[in-house]
């Protein structure tokens, strides 16, 4: 039978004891795990980003950056992410602009200040400043050691933090993960 008397606080204990419970039988529900291949700076954001909100919702989290993705944790990302207007159908302009003239010179530096201006408006932490939120909340930032052989890059090109390591060390703590994004 049904307890009908139950309130707001009782309901709210219930689940709450259900989390802790489910939590103490599988503590990977606990973490999380992302990898993060796009080099851009509209795709620099969400691993950062997601990142730092599974660590603030008390989540174990690493973040593993191949391919382009290194961009993303590079010394010189402010350089090296940027925004290409061509054959982006998401990317907002100010007015319709054919495609040819995307491809002009100029339009990426233009689109990428179009985008930094738009985030500053809404005030979005710059990367930087996500770099340092991850950072401090614990956040495991991995680069891909064969990626970084591929492309010639060394451990001296990387941001402070930054752990090295390969995709089976990553797949070991990710299997482990009841999170795991490809972004």
């Amino acid at each position: 039978m049904i307890d009908v008397d139950l309130n707001e606080a009782a309901i709210r204990r219930i689940v709450r004891e259900e989390i802790e419970a489910a939590l103490k039988k599988d503590p990977a529900a606990k973490r999380a795990a992302i990898i993060a291949s796009k080099g851009t700076l509209d795709w620099a954001y969400p691993p950062l980003i997601l990142g730092s909100a599974a660590a603030a919702a008390g989540m174990e989290t690493s973040i593993f950056f191949t391919f382009y993705g290194l961009n993303v944790i590079h010394k010189d990302f402010e350089s090296r992410l940027r925004v290409s207007p061509v054959a982006n159908p998401g990317m907002p302009m100010p007015m319709p602009i054919p495609e040819l003239v995307n491809a002009l010179p100029g339009m990426q530096s233009m689109a990428t200040m179009m985008m930094k201006s738009m985030f500053a408006k809404k005030n979005v932490a710059p990367i930087h400043e996500l770099h340092d939120a991850v950072r401090e909340s614990g956040v495991q930032m991995i680069a891909c050691q064969m990626t970084m052989d591929v492309f010639g890059f060394t451990q001296d090109d990387f941001i402070p933090g930054v752990e090295f390591g390969g995709a089976a060390a990553f797949l070991s703590y990710a299997r482990r993960a009841h999170v795991t994004l490809f972004i």
